[in-house]
């Protein structure tokens, strides 16, 4: 048996580096290269994108920095944008802004069509309402007239509260809030199945404006929005809410009706009470004669005092135009007829002499 030796002719070293390729990237400025995140702290976040060097990211804005730190992990593949090729340290310099920020609104339009509830920090006030951030940094507004148990005064700053997308603009930079339940025709239709016409019920103050009052009222699963206007609060005549009426507070109203059109029901905290004006109506019957102090005249006629919170009116195609009437005189005249909704008793003036050209 004979043994062959077969040898490997020897190569120069001019072939040996010819036959080695170079794996290493060379990175360009403004492009976008892929990598992994091999260190992840606050002083310093590393990719490797396959350069000689690990790449290091720039992020001196502390409020991004934070972002970043909460939406990657050690080991995630990401996409960088090359702000220098080679520092003096011979690192690339990069940058993760793009790739978070496409990140977030992917995320941010899963959780809109989830319609998912999540906790959100309240960072400042305004005039129209709050601006608010999530714990992964998705900073937002919180409109007073979608918010829930949060008065616009009060200093709510650092306060946690739920609450859900209600609309995203990607382009405009825009993310709007809300503590409501998104709902439509079908699903309001089948939390009010239970509720009735003049049904008394209790619901929660959510938010007083100069218009009236927002409550929240439980539906047969889910909360629904009331409404409860000035002129429904109360059968005096009223300028402004009761200061008395506080968020939080809880309230029995009766149901006037069932808005479709905006999901809301509409309230009234004055009809648990029989009206107290219409037993006082009653003796105003027509052709009755009264006497009456002149409140004010204005353009359209002459308002008199009757007795309390009772006005009479007379129409000012009623007044004869050669009669002069003074605010503080008193007056007497005839009741026409009586307008219960607005307490008020319409009368003629009772004359002497019937003046040429008077009807």
């Amino acid at each position: 048996m004979s043994n062959t030796i077969t040898t490997k002719k020897p190569q120069t070293m001019a072939d040996l580096m010819k036959s080695v390729k170079s794996s290493f990237v060379v990175p360009k400025k403004g492009e976008s290269l892929e990598g992994t995140i091999t260190k992840l702290t606050a002083a310093e976040i590393l990719v490797d994108i396959g350069a000689k060097t690990e790449a290091i990211v720039l992020e001196k804005d502390k409020r991004i920095l934070k972002s970043l730190l909460s939406q990657i992990k050690l080991g995630d593949r990401v996409t960088v944008s090359i702000l220098n090729p080679e520092s003096d340290m011979g690192n690339p310099v990069v940058s993760l802004r793009r790739f978070v920020d496409n990140k977030v609104w992917l995320d941010i339009e899963k959780l809109k069509n989830e319609k998912k509830e999540m906790e959100v920090t309240i960072d400042d006030i305004t005039r129209g309402g709050f601006l608010v951030s999530t714990k992964d940094g998705i900073a937002g507004f919180l409109p007073n007239s979608q918010t829930q148990f949060l008065e616009v005064n009060q200093n709510q700053i650092g306060k946690k509260v739920l609450a859900s997308l209600l609309e995203i603009n990607r382009e405009a930079h825009k993310i709007i809030f809300s503590q409501k339940t998104t709902m439509d025709r079908q699903g309001f239709d089948k939390e009010i199945v239970d509720l009735k016409f003049e049904q008394k019920i209790y619901a929660t103050i959510t938010n007083v404006t100069p218009f009236g009052i927002f409550v929240s009222l439980q539906g047969k699963e889910n909360p629904l929005e009331g409404f409860v206007h000035l002129s429904e609060i109360s059968w005096e005549r009223m300028e402004a809410i009761p200061s008395s009426y506080k968020v939080g507070e809880k309230i029995e109203t009766k149901i006037t009706g069932f808005d479709k059109k905006t999901f809301k029901i509409n309230l009234s905290i004055k009809q648990l009470i029989k009206n107290p004006f219409e037993e006082e109506l009653e003796k105003y019957t027509p052709d009755t004669k009264v006497t009456a102090k002149i409140l004010k005249i204005t353009s359209s006629g002459i308002v008199l005092s009757l007795e309390d919170n009772v006005e009479g009116f007379i129409k000012k195609e009623k007044l004869p135009p050669t009669v002069s009437f003074n605010e503080g005189a008193m007056i007497t005249a005839t009741v026409s007829e009586v307008d219960k909704k607005k307490h008020r008793v319409i009368l003629v003036p009772v004359l002497k002499e019937k003046p040429i050209g008077y009807r």
